[in-house]
């Protein structure tokens, strides 16, 4: 991993808008994009299949739309993401005005290449920063989505906002089930209802670690580290069926929190083991770190294989009590072989400073 990187402009926030087939993505997406806090977004959108006019229900935006190839964001249409990235970050050089980017999945769309592109292309790193992902839920037909579809299941388990719509064609009691499943399989994201399309945009917007209206990293919003421990210390199973669970079986999520600064060479060393040898489960990862040697607090966010360069914050949310905490989301990879490898490095890289066999130094800056 690399050290983390010096302050840089403000770059331009980027959301990502998923959601499995039918669930009102661009619905959303139209109402939305008619709020002012909306204004100058260019919009990228990916189709599949059948799918391939929804471009042209999307209002009121000028030049400023880009339609991917069909297909899943992988692979080719990865390669054409970057593209309209960068040509947009040529735009905004130019001094056209783009203030946000929406990029709005197929509902079949694995979200993972697209947060592995913000992370990965140097002018895409330099020139936008991923804002959140937001997954909406059909609450008529999410809970068979759930039971039939893995990815529906992860583009739920990796969402920073989790948005139910057409509950009114739902019974409460079908709202209020799939309403605990959502918590249970994501317990950090705020469950958010879309009454005929209609939700305010400050709900969705402005959930990654940096919002240009605040001096300040809002560290306690984007990690939110409190819902991850309250869910872990009182969760209980309420008779699922297992069988007809079986993909939310497969993905668990909690967080692990450090009394105690950890030994940096020791964290990205295992890090970087974990994403080489165990990708495929990472589904996702944040942290905000306390580090020996370093007074200032670090943000890390990874996903699957790649990670984001470290930041450096300017400094510590106020009362904050300086414990490392870090966040997973994985499918496949138990909570005890994680905190035991994690612990293990670390143990390791402070016995090896100690005798002198490692430098102990702090971070760059």
């Amino acid at each position: 991993m690399n050290t983390p990187t010096p302050s840089r402009p403000e770059p331009v926030p980027v959301t990502v808008l998923t959601g499995f087939l039918g669930s009102g993505k661009t619905t959303l997406l139209n109402r939305l994009l008619r709020h002012p806090a909306l204004s100058d977004t260019a919009v990228l959108i990916n189709e599949f299949g059948e799918v391939g006019l929804d471009h042209l229900l999307v209002e009121r935006l000028d030049g400023d739309t880009v339609l991917l190839n069909a297909g899943c964001l992988c692979c080719t249409v990865r390669g054409d993401l970057v593209r309209a990235l960068r040509d947009l970050a040529l735009r905004i050089e130019q001094g056209h005005a783009i203030r946000r980017v929406v990029v709005e999945t197929t509902g079949l769309a694995d979200p993972a290449p697209i947060l592995q592109t913000l992370m990965s292309d140097p002018v895409v790193l330099h020139r936008y920063r991923l804002d959140g992902v937001v997954t909406l839920v059909d609450a008529a037909t999410g809970m068979a989505t759930l039971d039939a579809q893995a990815e529906a299941v992860k583009q739920a388990a990796v969402a920073d906002r989790l948005v139910l719509t057409k509950t009114d064609l739902a019974t409460p009691a079908t709202v209020s089930a799939l309403w605990a499943r959502l918590r249970e399989l994501n317990p950090g994201a705020p469950l958010l209802n879309a009454l005929q399309g209609e939700i305010e945009p400050e709900a969705l917007l402005d959930c990654g670690l940096y919002d240009a209206t605040r001096k300040h990293p809002d560290v306690r919003r984007w990690l939110d580290a409190e819902a991850w421990q309250d869910h872990h210390h009182g969760h209980h199973h309420h008779g699922h069926d297992h069988d007809a669970n079986r993909h939310d079986a497969r993905i668990h999520s909690f967080c692990l929190t450090f009394d105690h600064p950890l030994p940096w060479d020791g964290l990205a060393t295992w890090l970087e083991v974990l994403t080489m040898t165990r990708g495929e489960s990472v589904l996702r990862i944040k942290g905000l770190l306390n580090l020996e040697g370093e007074e200032r607090p670090v943000a890390i966010h990874g996903v699957q294989h790649l990670f984001h360069p470290p930041v450096k914050l300017e400094r510590w949310p106020e009362g904050d009590d300086r414990r490392s905490r870090l966040v997973f989301i994985l499918r496949d990879l138990d909570r005890a072989t994680v905190e035991k490898g994690l612990r293990a490095f670390a143990e390791s890289a402070r016995q090896q400073a100690a005798t002198g066999d490692a430098p102990p130094g702090p971070l760059g800056a």
